[in-house]
């Protein structure tokens, strides 16, 4: 009985320990679990993108004439109503004339009774005119009677006293005539006076007939009646200004949209773009159009600053109609067959998890050659001075060898010149600005020199066609429009997030690659000086390469390109352009030395000055499409931003990556060819879109941790 008690408490005991043994497996495995954290993943895609602005607005017709009156009255009788078609001179509404057929013929009878006037005094100026003519003759006889008295007064037939009396007669006689004579010029001007009168009351009979003719309201243009405000029997007033009647639509198959544009997104829309909106009127349905008009006229309400963006839209069959409340979206860029990542995954922020590093040697990362002293894609400092003396000569040398095929012996040369030329390099930074221009010049033709040199004839071509390449910003063909990873500081003053960046290009071809991640700025030294045209495809001639110090390469030297391509830039005109770049390389390079607070607004300073330079240089005909070039480059801007993506070993890997347009969903990501991180930020590549905690299942678990996204990028 004992041995079997025993057993039996032996028994209970181990499947006791089993059971706690199990639990606490169960549980370490359940809390193991738990800490355990699953990503939301998306894919890279390739296609296009479209950046767009949304308003919202009115339909209006492009065309629509407010019908009033200008004379006050009663509304007798109406002849058209809502929706009515009328013609131009049609009569569509009838004002009481009975008052205003009294005024005219009041009129009437003041305009008889001054013509009656005017005869009155013609009559009395003829009786003047008669009284002149008798005086006239009583003077002339009085004259023969002086005569013959005098003449008997000698032959002593009568006496003085009768010629002195025929002479005071003559005398009296002539004061007659006159006085006669001013009584008809009296009469003459009663004449003129009725005559004026009479002119008087015409005018005002004529006016009298205008406003009985204004009773009858008629259509000026031909439309459709889209209001009428008025009833039979209303009176109507017309004082300082003229009542609304009607409103006359001219035309409802060519209709606009007015949109208000917030004055934050009016700097990107422009005549001509296209445009989509939707009414309410017509769910599921859009329609097309395009910007006619930016108005430059503002509106603030409650502070709120707006244009307005007229829309032009053919409005077939007449659907849409006055007054619909339309919300637009205005196509502002577009881009084809780009990478594009989910807007969610730029707002992930994985704590603990950051991008790789710059190596020590070897290609920089996209990054990290923005962060170099670089605005906007520009680098005044090549970067032979600007990073560490072995990263940037060994990515020229593993380029060379790579590209120009170099045997082991040009290597071995290669790493005696880049051994020798590394120090010098390197004392660049303690010269002056004015004095490191041109030992920079200098040291870098002293390598090409010296790299041509050990080159065979066919390594030499490639060698040529490398340099081109750079002096081209990466291309050998005439420049297309510039791409949103393009920072040309002639459209945008987009600084660096470390240190506000410093300007354009350098003038030294050693930053002709900058612009290209994976190709350093030493490498960029090193090619030979540029050619002055770059064979193109097709066996075409590229635009003029900028010559050395006159503005550096990459995308400075292609915006400098398109001028002289787009805009057709005579000999004279391009070395003027090129010496306003060549002078503006100093003012951007003492930027380094500002707050970075103060860097923008000094930025745009010297940018402004190079814009109006260039401005002054070209022709009435070149001006319009300069602005247009400089509203386009504008309108490319890039910014930075973050993604994880899901690595071999299914832990999150960061990249710091640029950023193009949006389309409210999906972002452009720019990638250049020859970054490093190309072979990982490529289409199908899975990107995290957030965190789900464990035992979440989908993509619609439970929320995200807190800390696992970060704030919104600034779109």
């Amino acid at each position: 009985m004992a041995v079997m008690s025993m057993n039996k408490t032996t028994w209970i005991a181990g499947a006791v320990v089993l059971a706690l043994a199990g639990g606490g497996a169960w549980w370490w495995m359940q809390r193991s679990g738990a800490d355990a954290v699953q990503y939301r993943t998306s894919k890279i895609e390739r296609g296009p993108i479209s950046a767009t602005v949304s308003a919202s607005g009115a339909v209006n017709p492009v065309t629509q004439v407010s019908v009033g009156t200008q004379v006050s009255g009663q509304i007798r009788d109406l002849y058209v109503d809502f929706n009515s078609e009328v013609r131009a001179g049609q009569l569509i509404a009838q004002i009481d004339p009975e008052t205003f057929e009294y005024r005219v013929r009041q009129s009437q009878a003041d305009v008889d009774a001054a013509r009656a006037a005017v005869l009155t005094a013609q009559a009395n100026a003829a009786a003047s005119r008669a009284s002149v003519s008798r005086a006239e003759v009583d003077l002339a006889e009085a004259r023969r009677d002086l005569e013959r008295k005098l003449s008997l007064v000698e032959k002593q037939f009568i006496a003085q006293s009768e010629a002195d009396k025929a002479r005071a007669l003559v005398n009296t006689t002539t004061e007659s005539l006159k006085s006669a004579q001013a009584q008809a010029g009296v009469t003459e001007a009663q004449i003129k006076s009725a005559q004026a009168t009479v002119a008087q009351r015409e005018a005002a009979l004529a006016q009298a007939r205008i406003d009985l003719q204004r009773t009858r309201i008629t259509s000026p243009v031909n439309g459709i009646v889209i209001k009428r405000a008025i009833e039979k029997g209303q009176t109507v007033a017309a004082s300082l200004q003229s009542p609304e009647l009607f409103v006359i639509a001219q035309n409802l198959q060519d209709m606009q949209v007015d949109a208000s544009i917030d004055e934050s997104d009016v700097g990107r829309i422009r005549t001509a773009q296209k445009a989509s909106f939707t009414v309410d009127a017509f769910p599921g349905q859009t329609f097309e159009g395009e910007v006619r008009q930016v108005r430059k006229a503002a509106q603030n309400v409650a502070n709120v600053v707006t244009y307005v963006a007229v829309i032009g839209f053919s409005n077939t069959g007449g659907r849409l109609l006055p007054g619909m409340t339309a919300n637009v979206r205005v196509v502002t860029d577009t881009r084809e067959n780009v990478l594009k990542v989910p807007n969610a995954a730029l707002r992930v922020r994985i704590a603990g998890i950051e991008p790789a590093a710059p190596a020590a040697s070897g290609a920089a990362p996209a990054a990290s050659a923005t962060q170099t002293g670089r605005a906007g894609g520009f680098s005044w400092l090549s970067e032979a001075q600007a990073q560490p003396a072995g990263g940037g000569l060994a990515t020229l040398k593993d380029r060379l060898t790579a590209e120009l095929g170099l045997s082991t012996e040009q290597q071995g040369k290669l790493d005696a010149i880049l051994t020798e030329l590394r120090p010098r390099f390197m004392a660049l930074r303690e010269m002056g600005e004015d004095e490191r221009a041109a030992a920079r010049e200098k040291l870098t033709g002293e390598l090409r020199t010296r790299v041509t040199a050990l080159l065979t004839p066919p390594q030499r071509e490639k060698y040529l066609a490398l340099q081109a390449q750079n002096a081209g910003g990466g291309r050998t063909e005439t420049p297309k429009p510039i791409a949103s990873n393009d920072r040309s500081t002639m459209g945008n003053g987009q600084k660096d997030s470390k240190n506000g960046g410093a300007g354009p290009a350098g003038a030294a071809a050693a930053v002709a690659t900058a612009s290209r991640p994976g190709v350093t700025a030493s490498a960029a030294a090193a090619t030979p000086p540029a050619v002055a045209t770059a064979p193109a495809a097709g066996g075409a001639t590229a635009v003029p390469a900028p010559p050395t110090g006159a503005g550096g390469g990459g995308p400075l030297a292609e915006f400098r390109n398109r001028l002289v391509a787009e805009l057709a830039l005579t000999a004279p005109q391009i070395e003027k352009v090129d010496a306003i770049f060549a002078d503006a390389r100093p003012k951007y390079g003492t930027l380094r030395d500002l707050p970075a607070e103060e860097r923008p607004k000094a930025r745009e300073r010297i940018t402004a000055d190079v814009r109006a330079r260039i401005q002054d240089i070209l022709t009435p005909e070149q001006k319009p499409k300069y602005a247009a070039l400089v509203a386009q480059a504008a309108s490319r801007q890039s910014t930075r931003g973050r993604i994880y993506l899901m690595g071999g070993d299914g832990k999150p890997v960061a990249y710091n990556v640029r950023l193009g347009i949006t389309d409210g969903t999906s972002t452009e990501l720019l990638v250049a060819p020859g970054s490093p991180d190309a072979a990982a930020l490529k289409e199908g590549a899975a990107v995290i879109t957030g965190t789900l905690s464990a035992g979440a299942s989908g993509a619609g678990g439970a929320a995200p941790r807190p800390g696992s996204t970060g704030p919104r990028m600034p779109f």
